[in-house]
């Protein structure tokens, strides 16, 4: 982990301050601009809007449900979510190799292996004893992950 810390940090800012300091900070920020600047300056959305915590609970209770709705659309209705998906995989290295921990130490050996057996079972041949010491440890890796253990401690774990 230490080799690539900084980058580990700008990454937690980054999530940090677009999840929560910019978002809530950007809306205070509209409430206040089109209040203070807009309906305060404007005689008819004065008498809808008398003060800012009306228009502040006026715009929650009607602004919330169209955001979840338009979140909804993005996620349910519009391929924009699926194309963001697909751009991610492709940048993504992982999605072309086997993951590191389990995927590599226990679930693509046992599928080798399984594929090596039924090839011999339909060659009418035995399995040779190199071939049932790693079933073994297939066996003994998916046994210690069963019981809450790790095979390949990620590099953060000490």
């Amino acid at each position: 982990m230490r080799e690539n810390a900084g980058f580990r940090a700008w990454f937690y800012f980054r999530q940090g301050w677009t999840t929560y300091f910019a978002f809530i900070f950007a809306a205070i920020n509209t409430l206040v601009v089109t209040y203070y600047l807009a309906i305060e300056n404007i005689p008819v959305l004065q008498a809808i809007f008398p003060s800012f915590v009306s228009y502040f609970l006026v715009v929650m209770i009607i602004g919330i449900p169209i955001l979840v709705l338009a979140g909804y659309i993005h996620f349910r209705r519009i391929p924009a979510y699926s194309s963001e998906l697909d751009i991610g995989v492709y940048s993504n290295p992982w999605f072309f190799k086997i993951r590191p921990g389990y995927d590599q130490k226990v679930v693509f050996p046992m599928y080798r292996i399984l594929t090596i057996m039924l090839l011999k079972l339909s060659n009418d041949e035995k399995l040779d004893d190199k071939e049932i010491k790693e079933i073994q440890n297939i066996l003994k890796n998916i046994d210690h992950l069963i019981s809450g253990g790790f095979v390949n401690k990620p590099k953060n774990m000490s």
